[in-house]
């Protein structure tokens, strides 16, 4: 009788510690499936962080990241090849050797750092009836918005083979064109727009407000062709960005706090 009292009670310890068991498990079970989630999430944020653009922290984006010359957040990506800012020079030189060839060399004007790939391509394809060359001078823009601190010049060459049929070569930029009327030869055309790196604290002038050499004035028929004014009063309409667009940020006195190119 005894040994069946006791062969009774095992079942019960064995519901209870079957019941423990699992209640072990479960815990073993969580604690597995959460130290994998955070082992996901550091590698979540190791891999982000690993895909930055060069040269970017992990911080917040601001004003001041590590690309002091950005003039927005970083992490906007949205290069586009377009025309350059402005073309300075023309060039065309014709090979002493047969066969014959004409290379062409440009230089030009960027309206900030950050631009890349500077390239020569035909405007349009086909025999124009005035035999002159068509080519725009386009490049990469850069990634993100860039303090005004200045044009940086750029250049680029293009290949007319043996046998061409043109007699002069027309180059555009965003702002300006230059002609060349005569191959081989040469052109130059001077650009007198503020690159507005001194314009930080000076006074913006609309145009006939102010006589040339004012001192601490940026008059507007100095600056470059589609600039804009922001003033504290006013919003923003519109998300296309311009790289060859400049922005004047002013405060209540019309003096630029800010200056950058979008």
């Amino acid at each position: 009788m005894r040994r069946w009292v006791d062969a009774g009670e095992r079942p019960a310890n064995a519901v209870f510690n079957l019941k423990a068991g699992i209640r072990q498990m479960h815990r073993i079970i969580f604690g597995v499936i959460a130290a994998m989630l955070l082992q996901a999430g550091f590698i979540g944020s190791a891999l982000a962080q690993g895909a930055q653009p060069a040269g970017q922290g992990g911080g917040q984006q601001g004003y001041e990241g590590a690309d002091q010359s950005a003039a927005g957040p970083a992490g906007a990506s949205r290069p586009l090849e377009m025309p350059i800012l402005y073309v300075t020079g023309i060039e065309v030189l014709r090979s002493s050797m047969d066969p014959k060839i004409d290379l062409i060399h440009v230089t030009g004007l960027v309206s900030s750092v950050g631009w890349s790939t500077p390239q020569l391509v035909p405007f349009f394809y086909g025999k124009p009836a005035d035999d002159v060359l068509d080519l725009q001078f386009i490049a990469t823009s850069p990634q993100q918005s860039q303090k005004a601190e200045g044009f940086v010049p750029v250049s680029a060459m293009f290949t007319l083979e043996p046998g061409h049929p043109y007699k002069g070569v027309r180059v555009r930029a965003a702002d300006n064109a230059l002609n060349l009327k005569q191959l081989p030869g040469s052109a130059h055309a001077d650009v007198k727009a503020d690159d507005c790196k001194q314009c930080m604290g000076k006074k913006f002038a609309e145009k006939g407000k102010s006589p040339a050499g004012t001192a601490n004035v940026v008059r507007e028929e100095d600056l470059p062709r589609g600039f804009r004014t922001i003033v504290p009063t006013h919003g923003v309409t519109g998300i296309v960005h311009n790289p060859n667009r400049i922005n004047l940020i002013l405060d209540e006195n019309n003096t630029i706090v800010m200056a950058f190119w979008e």
